[in-house]
């Protein structure tokens, strides 16, 4: 099936070859979807990223410089987009990041201000600063799929994930808000509460073993999350099987958010 067949769109967070952008590309180009990429500001960062994407079998991938942290990055690159492409179905937000000198079991408390602040920038807010400036290219081709990537840690306390569940409680929250105020322009937004995958920012997290071996032996399907079941749900999410779907936070985590022990 091609279910993304003409659809194009943005994927911001493809660090390496496990992060959950690359899996979710993955899907979306197995389904027919164009891909634009974007990258940190760099020639290391540019190049990680072009072999990550070539993996996927993309010869001549479109790579664009990005630090979310910054508007006029943001406006350039959105900027960039526009002029190649005259619509965006799809825009994949993945990306996090907190001081992982802060992430450990019993630094919470310890957290400075800056690290707090940080976090809640760089992984809620840039979810905010792109749809603004993707809304106006969804809105002129009849709207679109926004998504972003949480983790139960935003909603329920695990241990060492510290901050970053403060910032990704910000993110599904404000993602709520973006679908209401969004939805008039037929842009549905979606957030994918994965599992636990050992990518390039959870591997800061500290006690990450012991969250997997739990998921392992507790899960409902008694295993850890693959980076292929989010990218499938993504597609769902991108596609017109989701088109009543918006403000939900969707758990891909092999059932463990169901559990109370």
């Amino acid at each position: 099936m091609s279910l993304l067949q003409g659809q194009t769109g943005l994927i911001v967070g493809i660090a390496n070859e496990r992060s959950y952008a690359w899996f979710i590309a993955q899907e979306f180009l197995r389904h027919g979807g164009r891909c634009v990429f974007t990258h940190l500001p760099g020639d290391k960062n540019a190049h990680r990223t072009r072999r990550s994407v070539e993996a996927l079998g993309v010869t001549d991938p479109v790579l664009i410089p990005m630090d979310a942290s910054k508007d006029a990055d943001l406006d350039a690159a959105f900027g960039r987009y526009a002029e190649m492409h005259d619509r965006m179905d799809f825009l994949v937000h993945s990306i996090a990041f907190a001081d992982r000198q802060w992430l450990a079991p019993g630094k919470f408390a310890e957290t400075p201000r800056e690290a707090y602040t940080q976090a809640v920038d760089i992984s809620a807010y840039t979810l905010l600063a792109m749809a603004r400036r993707a809304r106006p290219i969804m809105a002129r081709s009849g709207g679109g799929s926004i998504m972003c990537m949480s983790y139960y840690g935003g909603e329920k306390v695990v241990p060492g994930y510290n901050v970053m569940g403060v910032a990704k409680a910000a993110l599904e929250c404000t993602a709520r808000y973006l679908a209401w105020e969004l939805g008039p322009e037929k842009i549905r937004v979606n957030t994918i509460s994965g599992g636990y995958l050992r990518t390039l920012a959870s591997s800061a997290v500290g006690g990450a073993d012991a969250i997997t071996e739990h998921v392992e032996k507790n899960s409902p399907l008694r295993r850890n999350v693959e980076g292929g079941d989010v990218g499938k749900t993504a597609v769902y999410l991108a596609s017109d099987l989701s088109s009543g779907v918006t403000g939900e936070t969707v758990y891909v985590d092999c059932g463990i958010n169901t559990l109370g022990l």
